[in-house]
């Protein structure tokens, strides 16, 4: 090895060691494979959270698309000014409804950005935990193409 490899490889090691060390400290949510695997929504609330009673709120923003011309790449957005201890997505009609469950680390801005697929036309639901409670807020999708094998 030359002296560039070496530079190369004390550089990678070096970069390496730094990123892990600044990365921040999170704590993962045990995966609950019970609760992706349900085929019915609430089940697979039931699953999640130990509850399927949900109340709507207009404190629960979900911001997705009328239209989704790619049932494949379904932008979906949750936001609430809620003290959230999570999030949760639900879409009706996929194989497994249950499509994404993040857990909010207190003091921090209920806000969950993901992509979703769909297989077709259906109402897409945002569940956010707040103080023991599960709050809602649903929106129909229509899909032009499916992202599910449709």
């Amino acid at each position: 090895m030359d002296r560039r490899g070496v530079l190369k490889v004390a550089g990678a090691v070096t970069a390496a060691a730094t990123a892990l060390v600044a990365l921040p400290r999170v704590a993962f949510a045990a995966y609950s494979e019970k609760a992706f695997k349900q085929k019915a929504g609430a089940d697979a609330l039931q699953n999640a959270y130990g509850a399927n009673a949900t109340t709507p709120s207009d404190q629960v923003k979900l911001k997705a698309p009328d239209i989704a011309e790619n049932g494949a790449v379904v932008p979906l957005e949750v936001q609430t000014d809620m003290e959230a201890e999570s999030i949760a997505i639900l879409i009706t009609e996929n194989p497994s409804p249950l499509a994404i469950t993040a857990e909010i680390p207190a003091g921090t801005k209920g806000l969950v950005k993901t992509r979703c697929r769909m297989g077709k036309t259906t109402n897409v639901t945002a569940v956010v935990k707040s103080g023991g409670k599960l709050y809602t807020a649903s929106k129909e999708v229509k899909v032009t193409i499916g992202g599910c094998g449709g």
